[in-house]
């Protein structure tokens, strides 16, 4: 493994829209793969994606909610692929429109 290159599996776009549209009910959703811009840095692979995301999401769950506890249940939605070696994780909470 070269040094500051994680060597888990890189997790998809598309695998973290289906879990946070099953898990938040989402009514705006946009997940981006900022992995490549990263390259080099702690947490990147050597594939160039999967680590780095920046997540932009508005839900009715988050009704009410602070936000950090908007936040944690990002996370909470997501932990499995943090696990799985997801590294980053900038979250944009937008409102409904």
């Amino acid at each position: 493994m070269i040094a500051g290159v994680s060597s888990a599996l890189p997790v998809r776009t598309q695998e973290i829209e289906q879990q946070l549209k099953a898990r938040l009910q989402p009514t705006r959703l946009e997940v981006l793969d900022e992995s490549a811009a990263h390259a080099g840095h702690s947490g990147a692979n050597a594939e160039g994606f999967g680590t780095h995301f920046r997540i932009r999401i508005a839900s009715p769950l988050f009704t009410g909610k602070t936000r950090v506890a908007r936040h944690r249940l990002v996370y909470d939605a997501l932990q499995n692929f943090i696990d799985q070696g997801l590294h980053a994780l900038a979250i944009e909470i937008i409102e409904s429109p």
